[in-house]
């Protein structure tokens, strides 16, 4: 499969991407995540390789974009601060680092579940206030809350 579909997956994703670096990467990206995911002859009976290695890119692509996404917003909130308070190059990497984690951390997350902890800790909302905008109750808010302390526990006990 990869080589019969690698060179036209990179030009699918340098069209989307405009870097064929980034591409040539995504494309790695996907036969590894496929090859990790499925068993050697499920490999050989996908019927429609393209459509399934698009899918799985899609994914990585969403994923990367959003990645550099919060880089960017990062570096650029970099730009708004004073030059005192300008962190260094390995301290920046650090945070960077932490960033993504913290993104994969989310992205983890059921979509109801990420939205309710991120109003509780980054808007700072109370549990009844969280209710009362996703039309939810408060035990389920409270489920949601434990769940996405739970998925943070998980990460920092893997650290």
């Amino acid at each position: 499969m990869y080589v019969q579909h690698n060179h036209w997956l990179v030009a699918w994703l340098q069209r989307k991407l405009g870097n064929r670096g980034d591409a040539a990467d995504l494309a790695q990206d996907t036969f590894t995540r496929i090859w990790a995911s499925a068993k050697t002859d499920a490999i050989a009976e996908i019927r429609e390789p393209r459509a399934y290695l698009t899918t799985v890119a899609k994914r990585l692509l969403v994923n990367h974009l959003e990645r550099r996404s919060l880089e960017q917003a990062y570096l650029a909130s970099l730009h708004l601060l004073p030059q005192a308070s300008v962190l260094s190059v390995e301290a920046r990497a650090i945070l960077l680092e932490t960033l993504q984690e913290l993104d994969a951390l989310l992205d983890a997350l059921p979509p109801k579940v990420r939205m309710a902890f991120l109003m509780s800790q980054l808007e700072g909302m109370s549990y009844e206030e969280i209710a009362a905008h996703m039309q939810l109750s408060v035990r389920t808010v409270t489920r949601y809350m434990a769940q996405g302390f739970r998925q943070c526990l998980r990460v920092m006990l893997e650290a």
